[in-house]
């Protein structure tokens, strides 16, 4: 009587689904870092209240200037 024993190795397709979900994972995040816009604000909050008028916005609605393109109110 034959015994066969069958071991597939599943390491390999662990360490594959690893590598394929953090490369998704840094691209996103990498996505999400160049589209936060945080630079804009922090440029726009620099500046003093009289640059703020001639661009014809308040301090507070400088999130809603730099995002306008995102939503419509």
């Amino acid at each position: 009587m034959a015994n066969v024993a069958t071991h597939i190795e599943s390491a390999g397709v662990r360490a594959a689904l690893s590598n394929f979900f953090d490369a998704v994972g840094r691209g996103l995040t990498t996505y999400m870092e160049r589209r936060s816009r945080a630079d804009q604000i922090a440029a726009l909050n620099a500046k003093s209240d009289a640059e703020l008028a001639k661009l014809g916005i308040t301090r507070d609605g400088i999130p809603a200037y730099v995002f306008r393109d995102l939503f419509y109110v």
